[in-house]
């Protein structure tokens, strides 16, 4: 598993950015995600969201539905926008940092060779129904 610790800033009206300590966490068992997960009081928020949206996110707006990447207005950082139905949340996070944890995990698994380390059938047989 590659991982990195990054502080990310919670958008809050009204007031300076809040700081919402995370871990950025790549596992080859699933090589076409990565997980983001922030320490926000007592608990923990886990989100998993595709590697390349992340990616593409670093350049342009991109996402659609429950998370939206994109860079910010200072290009020195990158927006996150998460929405379930408990509510909503905007983050910003240091662009080069998230670059930086993307570069090792291309170095595990290179850009379109996830297939190789993703073992469809298997995954579907855990979906089919069985008595």
């Amino acid at each position: 598993m590659t991982s990195a610790r990054v502080d990310f800033a919670l958008r809050t009206f009204g007031a300076e950015p809040r700081p919402v300590p995370a871990e950025l966490e790549y596992d080859t068992r699933d090589p076409y995600a990565v997980a983001v997960v922030l320490h926000a009081g007592p608990g923990a928020v886990r989100w998993l969201f595709g590697r390349d949206l992340l990616a593409d996110g670093l350049l342009a707006r991109c996402g659609d539905g429950d998370v939206r990447i994109g860079p910010g207005a200072d290009p020195a950082l990158v927006v996150v926008e998460l929405t379930s139905p408990d509510g909503a949340a905007v983050l910003e996070a240091p662009a080069k940092e998230i670059a930086a944890f993307l570069d090792r995990t291309y170095d595990v698994i290179p850009a379109g060779g996830e297939s190789g380390w993703f073992d469809f059938d298997e995954e579907l047989a855990k979906l089919s129904y069985q008595d």
